[in-house]
């Protein structure tokens, strides 16, 4: 038993997957698509950044999403492994929509652009520079929980992404965060700034949930090759009139991914690929659980890693 996993935001970098670009005939076809689809560079940003433009959010989505997509079919195309049987498919937030695609509950077409939108969308929900998110490093999700919810009289924050022991991410307002961050520091729980310019994953989000309602009403969702594991449940599940309404809701509600993982293994896996760029997927799930078997695909030399599963 195997689960397939794809990477969200943070993980991108300038000049990714260009190895299977420069080797792969249909990953130049799989580019060109995305920008005749986009109207837009993305292959010139991805292989050429400057970094900052592609960090931009609106970028990010999409440029991470084509890198895994395009990971999926170079093993589809050139390895003897049977990707499509894997138990489970999860994507860490933008990754959902990575899972959806190569799961082929929505075409790539529709994923790009839908991806694109997204990122504006979250972008936009909040006006620069006035929203951001913190990791809380080192503490139980409960007790992070419990100065949230005891001192939501002094500052508003949101639990954002439950990602591991130890890990968790808090999503507001610039000035809201500042107040949390002086509190953390009176019982010496550890915190750091994420490099990002809006809250994700909380009620500040709605703008964008008004946007990717109306958008997402108008693609056809296909039933999944491979159960889905939500973001928003933490739960496994093959409805796409579910996937829809829970990638919806996945906007303003946190991601639950430690919970995803221990899910997943309990229901008997213990072998876990991350697909797209980065390992930073890997690093979470190896918190969660140490003893699981973890291998990344991210270039040409990675492949050779799915002999060990």
């Amino acid at each position: 038993m195997f689960s397939v996993l794809f990477p969200g935001q943070g993980s991108q970098s300038v000049g990714m997957v260009k190895d299977l670009y420069e080797n792969f005939d249909y990953i130049q076809d799989i580019f060109n698509e995305a920008d005749n689809a986009l109207n837009f560079p993305l292959k010139k940003i991805i292989f050429e950044g400057p970094k900052e433009l592609l960090n931009e959010t609106e970028n990010t989505q999409p440029a991470i999403f084509l890198a895994s997509y395009s990971i999926f079919s170079v093993i589809k195309k050139e390895t003897s492994f049977d990707i499509t049987k894997a138990n489970f498919f999860a994507g860490h937030s933008l990754g959902e929509y990575s899972a959806l695609a190569c799961s082929n509950v929505i075409n790539f077409i529709d994923t790009i652009k839908l991806l694109k939108i997204r990122g504006k969308a979250m972008q936009n929900s909040v006006p620069k520079n006035e929203g951001g998110m913190i990791a809380v490093l080192g503490e139980d999700i409960n007790k992070i929980h419990d100065i949230l919810e005891n001192n939501k009289k002094k500052f508003k924050c949101f639990l954002a992404n439950d990602n591991s022991n130890g890990q968790v991410v808090i999503s507001g307002r610039i000035n809201e965060l500042e107040k949390l961050i002086i509190e953390l520091k009176k019982t010496n729980i550890k915190n750091i700034k994420l490099p990002v310019s809006a809250p994700f994953h909380c009620e500040l989000m709605n703008p964008a949930t008004m946007i990717m309602i109306e958008k997402l009403n108008d693609i056809k969702f296909s039933s999944p090759n491979n159960a889905i594991v939500s973001n928003v449940t933490a739960e496994p599940t093959n409805n796409p009139n579910e996937l829809k309404k829970l990638l919806i809701e996945q906007i303003e509600k946190p991601v639950r991914w430690r919970e995803s993982i221990l899910n997943m293994i309990k229901k008997g896996n213990k072998n876990f690929i991350e697909i797209g760029p980065g390992k930073v997927l890997s690093g979470l799930v190896k918190r969660i659980d140490r003893n699981v078997n973890l291998i990344q695909v991210n270039n040409i030399d990675d492949l050779k890693n799915l002999d060990e599963i």
